[in-house]
């Protein structure tokens, strides 16, 4: 039986027993929302929006076996991580097919951007610190938001915990360690500071490192056929060090605000393809990168009616890379980017009738960057983002609709820079519920929205191309979702099922220009995808004291080179997209000890447009278990957990050449004060 047979089989039985991990709790929250004030446990969140919205809590992201962000972000039905490998490895989200670029990181809520690549490396976000994270495709219903959030394809959420401080105390925190296979060390503390009783704050600080020396099977040929030898991966260590902080203000019943700094530094190696007949010392490239962003946010609810929200960002990014044995007169390579963006956005909300809310949101954002390459272009961009929205909302019935404008304007030092840019990009969406005693509800939604050029596929030497346009994509979805419970033995069970069409036009890619070592950026063709994303949860009482919660998700993927029908690669599938993937995930609460179990299975890929034999890359399937236990001690929580990855020993890879790791082992030790 293949591996896409084998695992195929595997997340339907676990669909018959899915659960919300995010729904970890059947106890109602109370949810304050600018818009309206409504009572929901999160699930329902998934059930009825819109578009599709994926949600994980602090406490189903702690069952998945995960370290970084990116291990999370896996487990999301029609997402691909493209993941070079190992804790250092650099890993980019792609959702539906779109690239990489298309998706927008969201960090408590302002939005993370990277102007040189226009990809943010999700590697670099740990979890101690996080208490939810979610996908949307599309936009979500949320109108009152800043305009960026409106300018993605699909937008990829990161919340961290707020401070929350018990009656009669002043602080608490957590603490943990993190240790486990090829060097891992990962100490981590975060503190709630109660100043007085308008003002809180929180702390938090991480490091992460690792050597990274995995053992990997080199196959000289076909697998199992073919001479092959052990060797190990080299120049694969990684250093991370993250602090950050936040104060927190509540001005009055109406109004409330933050202030939140961020540093983040990384310096690790760069591994490199694996070379038959050259393993050892055949990569030594580093690559260092600082990150520091301060932000702030301010929301007052003026009235019943009208409620406004103000933001303001500073960030600046610095990355060094050096290759010590490049070809050239001094026999290294040394190249330093600087970048910074200045931001700022106001965003009113009107509502008109207690089911019928407006919003407007004004964006202007100042992006400029400086390296020490000849010639470099030292660009800067101006761009206003306006956005106009409406949205009801009934108990059956949810629409929303939105118009964004965009313009840009390019400056260089010299020579002629890129064209300015203007284009308005409509959304819409509907969910309904047709039968009032069935949790039944079809939706569907359409959105045109465009990404512009990077100020790499712009001004890199030799490579870049001023003359690019915007990437154009419209995105289709058509969908229905169900949640039922029935009794005490399943309180409860949800399915979402959506299918999409996408189409890209102007699509950005590196091509040859008059030979194989020069390239250069160009607008070619259009890409056609088809899919659909399936996602069932739910969650079962054993006994009065035994739990068993479940999920599991199915993707089908079907995205063709629709650019030009001379070429051979024409109607062929997309590099390194499988056209079927998914992932499973069971957790057994007890008393006495809590088991979770993992699955992430992807079919075959490609890894490069023409769909030959010989580009073809196997499927793989990663399983992982973990066991945690937590107890009090003298009003202090301590965890314990311990982890196994990849319990296969399988060195997979998600990209041709960069095997992942094998079989290894984490354990965790923790306490909440």
């Amino acid at each position: 039986m293949n591996v896409l047979k084998r695992n195929a089989v595997i997340v339907a039985a676990l669909y018959a027993v899915t659960t919300p991990l995010l729904a970890q709790t059947s106890l109602d929250s109370l949810q304050r929302l600018p818009e309206v004030v409504v009572t929901e446990r999160y699930g329902d969140r998934e059930i009825r929006s819109s578009a599709p919205m994926r949600i994980l809590l602090r406490k189903s992201i702690r069952n998945l076996n995960a370290l970084q962000l990116s291990d999370v972000v896996k487990h999301f039905p029609g997402v691909t991580v493209k993941d070079f490998g190992g804790i250092g490895g650099l890993k980019a989200v792609s959702v539906r097919s779109l690239g990489a670029s298309h998706t927008a990181v969201n960090y408590n809520g302002f939005t993370i951007n990277d102007i040189q690549t226009g990809q943010i490396d999700i590697g670099r976000f740990a979890l101690d610190n996080v208490d939810m994270i979610s996908l949307n495709s599309g936009q979500s219903d949320n109108i009152f938001q800043p305009a960026r959030l409106f300018a993605s394809a699909s937008v990829l959420n990161i919340q961290s915990a707020a401070p929350q401080v018990g009656p009669g105390k002043k602080v608490n925190g957590r603490a943990s360690l993190k240790a486990g296979s090829f060097g891992m060390f990962n100490p981590a503390v975060s503190t709630n500071l109660k100043l007085n009783e308008k003002l809180s704050a929180s702390l938090s600080g991480e490091w992460l490192s690792a050597n990274g020396e995995y053992p990997y099977i080199l196959h000289y040929g076909e697998a199992g056929r073919d001479s092959s030898s052990v060797e190990k991966r080299e120049n694969t260590d990684v250093k991370n060090l993250r602090l950050e902080g936040a104060l927190f203000a509540n001005f009055s019943d109406k109004s409330s605000g933050n202030l939140r700094t961020y540093y983040y530094q990384s310096e690790r190696g760069l591994p490199g393809a694996t070379i038959l007949y050259n393993t050892s010392g055949f990569s030594k490239q580093r690559l260092r990168d600082n990150t520091f962003f301060t932000q702030a946010h301010y929301l007052n609810n003026l009235s019943g009616r009208w409620a406004l929200q103000a933001n303001a960002k500073y960030n600046h990014g610095y990355v060094y890379y050096l290759d010590p044995e490049f070809l050239n007169a001094e026999g290294k390579l040394e190249n330093r980017y600087r970048q910074n963006e200045f931001y700022g956005s106001v965003s009113a909300l009107f509502r008109a009738l207690e089911n019928l809310s407006f919003s407007a949101s004004t964006d202007v954002v100042m992006n400029n960057m400086s390296a020490n390459l000849p010639d470099f272009a030292y660009p800067t961009r101006y761009t206003s983002l306006s956005s106009l929205a409406a949205k009801y909302v009934s108990d059956r019935l949810l629409a929303t609709a939105s118009l964004l404008y965009t313009q840009t304007s390019e400056h260089i030092r010299s020579g002629t820079a890129a064209d300015n840019r203007h284009r308005l990009s409509p959304y819409s969406s509907l969910t309904f519920q047709p039968f009032e005693a069935i949790d039944f509800r079809l939706r569907a939604f359409y959105k045109n929205i465009f990404r512009l050029p990077t100020f790499n596929d712009l001004y890199y030497s030799r490579v870049g191309k001023r003359d690019l346009k915007p990437e154009d994509t419209h995105q289709f979805n058509i969908g229905f979702t169900y949640s039922t419970s029935a009794g005490e033995r399943l309180p409860l069970l949800t399915m979402t099922t959506d299918a999409y069409f996408n189409k890209i036009n102007n699509k950005i890619v590196a091509y040859p220009n008059r030979n194989i070592f020069e390239w250069s950026m160009m607008n070619f063709g259009s890409v056609v995808i088809c899919g659909v994303d399936i996602a069932l949860e739910s969650a079962f009482a054993l006994s009065s004291k035994v739990k068993l919660l479940a999920g599991s998700s199915f993707t089908f993927q079907d995205s063709r080179n629709k650019s030009n029908p001379g070429s051979p690669a024409y109607n062929h599938q997309l590099p390194y997209t499988p056209r079927f993937s998914g992932s499973g995930r069971a957790v057994v609460e007890t008393p006495w000890l809590n088991a979770a179990y993992t699955l992430l299975w992807s079919g075959t890929r490609y890894t490069s447009a023409q769909n030959m034999p010989e580009n073809r890359l196997s499927g793989y399937a990663d399983h992982g278990i973990s066991l945690s236990k937590s107890v009090e001690i003298k009003h202090n929580r301590i965890g314990l957990s311990v982890e196994a990855l990849n319990l296969g020993n399988k060195n997979y890879e998600i990209v041709r050449n960069f095997p992942m790791p094998g079989r290894s082992f984490r354990g965790t030790i923790s306490i909440n004060f």
